[in-house]
């Protein structure tokens, strides 16, 4: 089978939930070895909504893909003990277990488990980090956007904060820990050593926050919330139309030109409320007027449509159906459909290692034998694990 970038990298996700498991799938997508070790409740991620297949729910299902499973129940030393051997052969360990369980098996700082297995890269995630004023506290992705700041920037004017419909903090979170883990998978071939990854999804939602924080820290002034407005220019909102809601996203004066032009105003290129970029946010209500009165008679489509034509970021506010069953989502890939699995298609195009669909997301400790076989247990010291609840092994496909 052709290699992928990532073949031969061999990751151990010892996370659950968000975060860690979709840093583990961008890896395994790319073509590592992923093992996913499970305890004997299993990810919660698995009933966090209606079964939709194998007795799982969608969420999992969208975070699990080419990985193998394993259960091993953490609290007993013989587990633990399985647990140490895996790693002896893995390259990455990506987990986010919380400060007083690794003190509670004998590990007093996390950074311990890297000086005990010197190439690995170890990928920790936390919702604070291990120390400072919040240090071990426990958090989740709508916890972290309300502490940092991100809902205080979003939501109407004039309405209360509200979370962002998607938890961008933990997804931000799993794409940072993607770019730690392969940064230090590159310094290793230089140094020949693994290190620790720390990831807290507190510093990767303030480091999301742009441009609310950084406009912030240089002007001193409390950002507000701005609806579907952006804080730094106009016009870069959605608009009413006759048929659907338009983003319009203008980004410089050519644009703006053409903007007006397509909507038959050309005069307004010289109004001098909206000459510049500057003037068009001093002036936002009043330019905001004027757009809704020239296109709120107009077909959204067509609008759109016209103006992509012309150089102008310009769409329909389409739902999530409807971008799903789009042309371009098709053209793109964007949905990826297999016998036993749909979910969001590979975000990534690589031309000569393309990410593929080699593993479905596993049932749970689907491959607890498996793997044990590969690591060198013996048939027999896998039945001993079993009986005394070391593991568990579910019905294979």
């Amino acid at each position: 089978m052709e290699q992928q970038a990532l073949t031969g990298l061999r990751v151990l996700d010892a996370s659950r939930v968000l975060a860690g498991p979709y840093c583990a799938q961008m890896l395994g997508d790319l073509g590592a070895e992923v093992i996913k070790i499970e305890s004997p409740a299993g990810d919660e991620t698995r009933s966090f909504g209606a079964a939709v297949h194998d007795n799982t729910a969608a969420y999992y299902l969208a975070l699990n893909r080419n990985k193998r499973g394993i259960v091993l129940d953490m609290g007993k030393d013989q587990a633990r003990d399985v647990f140490w051997t895996l790693l002896e052969s893995a390259d990455v360990l990506i987990e986010n277990f919380k400060a007083s369980t690794l003190r509670s098996w004998g590990i007093e700082d996390p950074s311990e488990i890297v000086e005990r297995f010197p190439r690995l890269v170890h990928c920790r995630i936390t919702g604070f980090g291990d120390d400072g004023p919040l240090g071990e506290a426990p958090g989740y992705d709508a916890a972290i956007q309300a502490v940092s700041g991100l809902m205080s920037i979003n939501g109407e004017s004039d309405g209360p904060a509200l979370r962002m419909g998607v938890p961008i903090v933990d997804l931000a979170t799993g794409m940072q820990a993607t770019i730690a883990v392969l940064a230090a998978v590159q310094e290793r071939t230089r140094s020949g050593r693994g290190q620790m990854c720390d990831v807290a999804l507190f510093d990767c939602a303030m480091a999301v926050a742009h441009p609310h924080l950084s406009n912030y820290l240089w002007s001193g002034n409390e950002p507000a919330k701005s609806g579907n407005s952006h804080p730094n220019i106009a016009p870069y909102d959605a608009y009413a139309t006759r048929t659907c809601a338009v983003y319009i996203a203008i980004g410089n004066e050519r644009q703006l030109a053409a903007l007006w032009r397509v909507l038959g105003s050309p005069e307004l290129e010289n109004d001098s409320r909206f000459k510049t970029n500057i003037d068009r946010i001093r002036n936002r209500t009043q330019l905001n007027a004027v757009l809704d009165g020239l296109l709120h008679e107009l077909d959204g489509y067509a609008v759109a449509e016209a103006l992509q034509a012309a150089g102008v970021p310009c769409t329909p506010v389409t739902s999530i159906a409807q971008a799903a069953g789009s042309a371009h989502a098709k053209h793109r890939n964007m949905v990826l459909r297999d016998e036993h699995y749909v979910g969001a298609g590979f975000p990534i195009k690589m031309r000569r290692t393309p990410l593929r669909l080699r593993e479905l997301p596993p049932k749970h400790g689907e491959h607890s034998r498996e793997v044990m076989l590969e690591a060198g247990f013996s048939e027999d010291q896998i039945k001993s694990l079993e009986q005394i609840g070391v593991f568990g092994m579910a019905e294979q496909r």
